[in-house]
């Protein structure tokens, strides 16, 4: 398992060129008319972001946690054909549901449903085509449109989610990226990469390496990568706008209802994207983002979904959460300048 992530990941020292942030007229945000809140969600999004109306997709389906193959291929043909050439990216405007059969949802949307993503016991899945590529449009060279959802506890979490990733854009933060190795070694398996990343991005970001189970009163977190099933302490740290956070566990990506701690609880406490899986992935570093990918294409100017999208090599049970476009790194206003 190591021996692959490691030959495989390093790679990202040599990544070349960061790609320009992505813009409204790529991203297509797909509603659901049986959902108020989603209605909600989209309008606000629009809103914010400037999503032209023709990206607006508005679909129909139960409102549950997880949704059975055959209905979702159908759904996601119904999108499919709604959708404009150009769009790169796609992002759901809910928060259920999270899972189809043994996929999130959204690599589900973003690879279409196949069981080769999906884990059988303790086994690899799937690659991404998208992993730690250079591409600035997947649709165009992978056919794959890469999506993220704007889900949350509460609609006032997520427009606060939404307005984090807005305000973002261009504020060149002067943030941290913890890298917390814990004593939970059954979930600390991404802590061996980190003196590689910290050496290798100390120059251009600030990066600190904690041994503890959890950080407390911090007032500039920018990046937050951790394993634990629960973390205690997220309300008591301040969270920069635009802030990536996730914790290695079984079931962060089961939003409502499980024994483990729940993404949104990163959401909740002022992160703007978190990621976690829907299915049992068992230790694989593969399936999570790597630290070291996330730091160094957004702090190079690449938008939020284009960053933790590269950073797992094996998404396929994983979900993405957050504001897509967020750009700390990059300032729109000025691209034309």
């Amino acid at each position: 398992m190591r021996c692959y992530f490691h030959c495989v990941v390093w790679s990202i020292f040599f990544a070349g060129c960061a790609s320009a942030s992505i813009l409204p007229e790529q991203i297509a945000v797909i509603v659901n008319k049986n959902d108020k809140t989603s209605l909600e969600i989209a309008d606000y999004y629009q809103q914010k972001r400037a999503i032209p109306g023709e990206n607006i997709i508005q679909v129909d389906f139960p409102v549950t946690g997880s949704m059975g193959s055959h209905l979702f291929n159908a759904l996601r043909e119904k999108i499919y054909r709604q959708t404009p050439d150009h769009v790169q990216f796609y992002v759901l405007a809910w928060s259920k549901p999270f899972r189809v059969a043994c996929m999130s949802i959204t690599s589900a949307m973003t690879f279409g449903f196949d069981r080769k993503y999906c884990a059988h016991g303790c086994t690899q899945t799937e690659s991404s085509v998208y992993f730690n590529s250079n591409s600035p449009h997947p649709f165009d060279h992978f056919n794959i449109r890469p999506t993220m959802m704007l889900a949350g506890s509460s609609m006032v979490q997520i427009k606060a989610m939404i307005d984090n990733g807005v305000n973002s854009d261009g504020t060149f933060p002067k943030g941290t990226a913890y890298l917390v190795s814990t004593t939970d070694t059954a979930r600390n398996v991404r802590a061996y990469v980190y003196e590689k990343v910290k050496s290798e991005f100390s120059s251009r970001i600030k990066i600190k390496i904690v041994k503890a189970d959890s950080l407390s009163q911090k007032q500039d977190v920018l990046f937050y990568f951790t394993g634990k099933a629960t973390v205690d302490g997220l309300e008591t740290n301040h969270y920069l706008p635009g802030a990536v956070a996730d914790h290695l566990t079984s079931s962060g990506g089961v939003l409502f209802g499980d024994q483990q701690m729940s993404l949104l609880k990163w959401l909740d406490s002022g992160v703007t994207a978190s990621y976690g899986t829907v299915t049992e992935p068992c230790a694989f570093p593969q399936k999570f983002p790597h630290p070291g990918i996330v730091i160094d294409r957004y702090t190079r100017g690449e938008s939020l979904i284009e960053v933790y999208w590269k950073s797992v090599a094996w998404p396929g049970q994983g979900l993405f959460v957050g504001e897509p476009m967020a750009a700390p790194y990059y300032d729109r206003r000025n691209r034309n300048k």
